[in-house]
C-alpha cells in the first residue's frame, strides 16, 4: 500500500492512512440536539507530515478565500479543525501522539475498500479501524463565530484496528464449536 499519499487539490485534502473514530458514516447522527449528520473524528499521527501539511495549506487557503465572510480580515479567535489529541484528550490512548479532526456532512459518504469496491456492511467500517478520506474545508461565520470547518468527503477503509470505546466484534470473543446440543442436554 505504498500509494497512500496525502494529496491536496486547493481546499479538498485526501488523507494518507488515518485511524477512525466516533464513526457514524452509514448513517446520521444527531449531537446536542442539532442535525442529524454523517460524522467521524479523524486521527492522524504527529509523524505522518503529508497530511498534516496537506491540512495546513487548506485551512491557509480557506482563511483568505473567508476573508469575504469575515469582514475583510482574518479574525484573531479564529477556530480552526486540526486540534492536539495530547492535550486535549490526554486521558485517551488513541489520540496520544496524534493531532485529530472532526468531519462530517449532511449527504452520506461513499465508502470503499482497499480494492475501492462498496462497503456495505456498517460493521466493516467502525470506531477504531484504519483508513483515509477525502475532506472539504471551508469558511464558516455563525452565530457569531468565525472558523474552518471540515466537511466529510468519502471514506476507503484500509485496514481492522482496534476497536475503540470497548466495542468488540462477535467473531473474536467466541471460538467456533462443533455442536453446542450434545454439552447442554447431557
Amino acid at each position: 500500500m505504498s500509494n497512500i499519499k496525502a494529496t491536496r487539490n486547493g481546499t479538498k485534502v485526501t488523507t494518507g492512512k488515518v485511524r477512525l473514530s466516533y464513526a457514524h458514516l452509514f448513517e446520521p447522527h444527531a449531537i446536542e440536539g442539532n442535525e442529524p449528520k454523517y460524522s467521524v473524528s479523524v486521527i492522524i499521527p504527529k509523524t505522518d507530515t503529508e497530511t498534516l501539511k496537506a491540512i495546513k495549506e487548506a485551512v491557509a487557503e480557506v482563511k483568505e478565500q473567508g476573508k469575504v465572510k469575515w469582514g475583510g480580515k482574518v479574525p484573531p479567535n479564529l477556530k480552526t479543525p486540526l486540534r492536539d489529541g495530547d492535550s486535549e484528550r490526554p486521558d485517551d490512548e488513541a489520540y496520544t501522539g496524534c493531532y485529530f479532526l472532526n468531519a462530517n456532512s449532511k449527504n452520506k459518504p461513499g465508502v470503499v475498500d482497499a480494492s475501492v469496491q462498496p462497503i456495505l456492511d456498517a460493521t466493516e467500517v467502525y470506531s477504531g479501524c484504519y483508513g483515509r478520506l477525502t475532506l472539504n474545508f471551508y469558511p464558516y461565520s455563525a452565530s457569531g463565530n468565525k472558523g474552518v470547518a471540515c466537511g466529510l468527503g468519502n471514506v476507503q477503509k484500509l485496514a481492522d484496528g482496534d476497536p475503540l470505546g470497548g466495542f468488540t466484534r462477535a467473531e473474536d470473543d467466541f471460538d467456533a464449536v462443533e455442536s453446542a446440543e450434545d454439552d447442554f442436554l447431557g
